[in-house]
């Protein structure tokens, strides 16, 4: 025991040499990243309102006891819809729990500095696999304020993305060594289920980067078979690929199966079709064309940056340069991700499956910050490579505040979302995860928990009821109803196949009113007890079986490579 000590004071004292430069830097450029939110408040961008009353949703339901929430509380002024089925949980988990910790004004700050923080550890753990480590510290600098992290901090507020786009260094990582195409040995570690685990991680981030994602994933994949005519790498992709759809199957089998009970195709409604998304593409209206050509601004000056790195690298001048093979496959992939941005890219969109839920072709921006940090990286090895670093840190200036200037900055921004919750008035639903035959614009913003209704809906009014509320939770509410005549009880809660009534211990099922889809109740005449839950409908039971099922063949492939070292 004795002589294992000096070693293991060694290896922290080599992991502390290695990794503390990364974290500073990461961290100090993180905060000077929020500085504006200190001096005007918080950036409310394009998707802010739709995230920060997720975080505060998913904190009010851990506070009833409900540690996974599938139905929101208080979306649809309080008749929910199913927002935690199809939106992936990471980043709502993580703005709930800060939500917890520190003050509201201070959740979307310290999300990004936590985010950016991690993404730049992140590209630094690939990009040391790649260049020296001076260089992989400033590459791994310039991606915490890259062009993407400035959009997404500023003017998009997509918080999910943002997390998702801190994972994707890892995930080009994990399967550059799955492909096996680095030149120096293999660390030890094993790449099959780690590639599995951040593949997982992305899909749990944001859906729209997680198919971004895999498509990048398997076109190296698909490159390193070709090209070296190897089926022991095929089955090796194909069969991390299973095992971190696998793991995070919990959520995609029920928002897979469940889409069918929502309005899903609004999600790719007028203005958010890729045909009207990429670069610098006009339409009728003014906002979307502007907002357009800022995202293609951001997008563009990644293409660039990388193609002038790459050129300026010189990695592909000759045979027996250092990780050539990457390089290559690499460089393959940036043709790829530009060529989707542009318009001559449209059949692809409409070919390849699940592609246009990307919605907005300008997204592979995320793809293609990663892989210009990378290219940036082989310059930043040469002699004076580190005046690339200051003259893109300075050119990140102006960047930053044209896109400053062009979001909403508001002081009280997360007061006005707490403040809808604590006085129940709730907040707006979204199109896409609105039940089948409801039209959330239409429901009353101030209705009561519950109502009595006339058996006829041509009668002004029900007899008077005795109402009494004994449970009122997201996913469970008893109501007891005393009534003289048949009635109907009109409850502040829309129907979902998910939801199992029951009337006096009988199952039933409900009514809706006739311009919404609001959950209606028929009773007799007398006194009736209404018990509505939330069920584990049969595809979440599927879904969780098969992440438990992942999760032993994960835990397995760990036990079995530690045995072996």
């Amino acid at each position: 025991m004795t002589r294992t000590a000096p070693h293991s004071a060694a290896a922290a004292t080599s992991f502390r040499r290695e990794w503390l430069s990364p974290f500073l830097f990461s961290l100090l450029l993180s905060l000077l990243l929020v500085t504006p939110f200190f001096l005007f408040g918080t950036a409310s961008g394009h998707d802010f309102e739709f995230h920060a009353p997720s975080w505060l949703d998913a904190a009010y339901q851990w506070k009833q006891g409900i540690l996974y929430p599938r139905w929101t509380a208080w979306t649809n002024h309080g008749f929910g819809e199913p927002r935690f089925i199809f939106y992936p949980p990471l980043s709502w988990m993580l703005g709930a729990a800060l939500s917890l910790v520190v003050p509201d004004a201070a959740i979307p700050v310290t999300f990004i500095v936590l985010v950016q923080t991690f993404a730049g550890l992140a590209a630094y753990a690939l990009l040391r696999r790649l260049v020296c480590r001076r260089a992989a510290l400033l590459g791994a600098s310039f991606y915490v304020v890259n062009p993407n992290a400035l959009l997404l901090s500023y003017i998009r507020s997509d918080f999910a993305e943002q997390l998702a786009c801190a994972f994707l260094p890892l995930l080009f990582l994990m399967t550059l060594r799955l492909c096996e195409l680095f030149d120096d040995p293999e660390p030890r570690g094993p790449a099959l289920p780690l590639f599995s685990l951040v593949f997982a991680a992305l899909w749990l981030c944001n859906a729209p980067a997680a198919v971004i994602a895999t498509y990048s994933a398997s076109f190296l994949m698909a490159w390193t078979v070709i090209s070296r005519r190897s089926p022991r790498i095929a089955g090796r992709c194909f069969a991390a690929l299973l095992l971190g759809f696998g793991l995070a199957a919990f959520y995609i089998v029920p928002a897979a199966y469940e889409q069918r009970w929502v309005n899903i195709g609004q999600a790719l409604s007028s203005g958010l079709l890729p045909v009207q998304n990429f670069l610098f593409t006009s339409i009728d209206d003014v906002e979307h064309t502007w907002f357009n050509w800022i995202a293609s601004i951001c997008t563009l000056s990644l293409i660039l940056l990388a193609a002038v790195a790459a050129l300026a690298s010189r990695r592909f001048s000759r045979p027996g340069q250092e990780n050539r093979r990457v390089a290559l496959a690499l460089l393959a992939l940036a043709a790829v991700a530009t060529f989707l941005t542009v318009r001559w890219s449209a059949p692809l969109w409409e070919l390849l499956p699940k592609l246009r839920f990307v919605q907005f072709p300008w997204r592979w921006i995320s793809a293609l910050a990663v892989l210009a940090c990378c290219f940036l990286g082989f310059v930043l090895e040469k002699r004076r490579g580190w005046m690339w670093f200051a003259a893109l840190l300075f050119l990140s200036l102006p960047l930053a505040y044209f896109l400053g200037i062009n979001t909403w900055w508001d002081e009280d921004e997360m007061s006005i979302q707490r403040d809808a919750l604590v006085s129940e008035h709730g907040f707006d639903g979204t199109d896409e995860y609105d039940p089948l035959g409801d039209d959330h614009s239409a429901l009353p913003a101030d209705a009561p928990l519950v109502k009595v209704l006339p058996v006829d809906s041509g009668e002004k009014a029900a007899q008077k009821a005795a109402i009494e509320i004994e449970t009122w939770t997201t996913e469970s509410k008893r109501i007891r109803v005393n009534t003289p005549t048949s009635a109907r009880v009109a409850l502040r809660l829309l129907n979902y196949p998910a939801f199992d009534v029951n009337v006096n211990g009988r199952a039933i099922r409900p009514e809706r009113m006739d311009d919404f889809n609001q959950m209606v109740v028929p009773i007799a005449p007398g006194a009736s007890e209404i018990h509505v839950q939330f069920t584990r409908t049969a595809d979440r039971k599927i879904g969780n079986a098969a992440s438990l099922l992942s999760g032993g063949i994960f835990v397995l492939l760990l036990w079995r490579r530690r045995r072996r070292d």
